[in-house]
This record gives C-alpha cells, sequence and structure tokens, in this order.
C-alpha cells in the first residue's frame, strides 16, 4: 500500500555556497506530521512558498525505494517522501494524493535533479546514485492537506 514516510516544511536553505562547507544547521521542526499546501503557492511554512519563481516547482515528491538506507528528507531536501510510487515516472502528469483529508492534486512539471550536496549530505556516492530517480517539481493546483501515513495514488493524464 502507497504512503506518505516523511513531510519536510522548512523556512531555509540549507545547501548554500559549496558543498566543501557544508550546510547551514537545520532549524528545528522541518519533518512535520502534516503540510498544508495551498494552489498555485506551495507548502505553507516553507521556504519555497509563494515565489513566482519556483510556483511550478514549489513541492517536491521523491521514492524512499531510491534513496540509500538511512537517508530522508532532511538531507536530500525534498518536501515529500513516499513509498509505492514510481514518482519518477509522472513528468508530464498529475499526481493527485489524498492522505485523509481529500485529495490534492500536483502537476508534475520536471524531474528534481540531484546535486553534489548528495555527496556530502547523504555520502559519497549518492549523487551518482541518485540520477534520474532525485523525485520530482510540482505545482500545487488544489489547496489541501497531506499527512503522514497511508495515501490513496491517483494519476492523471
Amino acid at each position: 500500500m502507497p504512503r506518505i514516510v516523511q513531510l519536510l516544511a522548512s523556512p531555509v536553505h540549507r545547501y548554500v555556497g559549496r558543498p566543501a562547507d557544508g550546510p547551514a544547521p537545520a532549524p528545528p521542526g522541518e519533518l512535520v506530521d502534516e503540510v498544508r499546501i495551498r494552489a498555485g503557492l506551495g507548502i505553507v511554512g516553507d521556504r519555497y512558498f509563494g515565489r513566482p519563481a519556483h510556483r511550478q516547482a514549489s513541492v517536491t515528491v521523491i521514492g524512499q525505494e531510491h534513496l540509500p538506507a538511512g537517508a530522508d528528507l532532511t538531507q536530500v531536501r525534498r518536501n515529500v517522501l513516499t513509498t509505492g510510487v514510481a514518482v519518477d515516472e509522472l513528468v508530464g502528469r498529475v499526481l493527485v494524493l489524498d492522505s485523509g483529508q481529500g485529495p490534492v492534486r500536483l502537476r508534475v512539471h520536471r524531474p528534481a535533479r540531484p546535486c553534489a550536496w548528495m555527496d556530502v549530505a547523504v555520502g559519497p556516492g549518492a549523487w551518482k546514485a541518485l540520477r534520474g530517480h532525485g523525485g520530482v517539481r510540482c505545482e500545487p493546483l488544489t489547496d489541501g492537506v497531506l499527512r503522514v501515513g497511508p495515501v490513496a495514488v491517483t494519476v492523471e493524464a
């Protein structure tokens, strides 16, 4: 059964500058049990919420199946960690997630490509391992709430 494993809403950019310098400290409370999503704006409280340059990429989704063992959202900086959902195959489609508060529709615009930071944040070789499996960047089409736990998944053309 598909699940939402983790959710991240972070008010700060942690990967700035050069990877060799290391990430900025994580603020407390980045990992949450639920997120509120606003159509066209993103995740309330997240660093990309309402930013015009990120409207089509304000929510990122990644599949746990492709993460190295022990890696989590605080390292890969995606918003939604799923299992049982082939997210990397959904570019150009609409992903509909319903974790019990009604459906949230996300237009999947493009892959979320990993960067050199992955070798620092996750571990050596992570950058290469995540190529083609770094998740997807989405634009929220509807308001709603996502929660950690079981999720009903629908894919629309």
